[in-house]
């Protein structure tokens, strides 16, 4: 009785460690696959146009929340990454607005000061767009508009992907 409640126990420790890159395969943008453009509503009533930088410069968008736990671990990631990428790759946040006001997200982008242009996806343009599978799920695309990266969670490393895109727009640079 007691090995099968240990394997049982290794089991559901296992599905639990898979679920997460399982729900990577969920999205429905995938490395290769060039980044969809949309438009998308701004925290003051306008508008962002995607197409503005895809395709134009390297970007990073993260799906977050202000309620999400994997977005609050990645914050501290996305903030050195910011802090070394910031001038070679555009960082924009796309809040997921499910259980948000567009007065929380603003007082939320005052008080903790996320590094990305945060956009507001009242119609789920973005996220009808992108498919992402939860909160914290990051797309990074080239300076030619194409997917090089997604992940999910708090603890994704994006220090190479970045400075790889960052590279590559910095004359004079080899990548490593």
């Amino acid at each position: 009785m007691r090995l099968r409640v240990r394997v049982g126990a290794c089991v559901a420790v296992l599905f639990l460690a898979v679920t997460p890159l399982a729900a990577q395969e969920d999205a429905l943008v995938a490395v290769g696959d060039m980044a969809p453009v949309v438009v998308v509503p701004d925290l003051d009533g306008g508008s962002y146009d995607l197409a503005d930088v895809l395709g134009k410069r390297p970007v990073l968008v993260e799906f977050w929340a202000t309620w999400c736990t994997s977005c609050e671990a990645m914050l501290p990631r996305l903030r050195a990454a910011h802090a070394a990428y910031g001038e070679a790759v555009e960082f924009i946040g796309v809040n997921v607005t499910i259980a948000e006001t567009l007065d929380g997200v603003r007082q939320y982008m005052k008080d903790e000061a996320p590094p990305f242009r945060a956009l507001y996806d009242s119609s789920g343009v973005a996220a009808r767009a992108y498919g992402p599978p939860a909160t914290s799920w990051i797309m990074i695309a080239d300076a030619e508009g194409r997917v090089i990266y997604t992940g999910l969670g708090g603890t994704q490393n994006l220090e190479p992907v970045l400075r790889q895109v960052a590279a590559r727009q910095t004359p004079g640079r080899k990548e490593n």
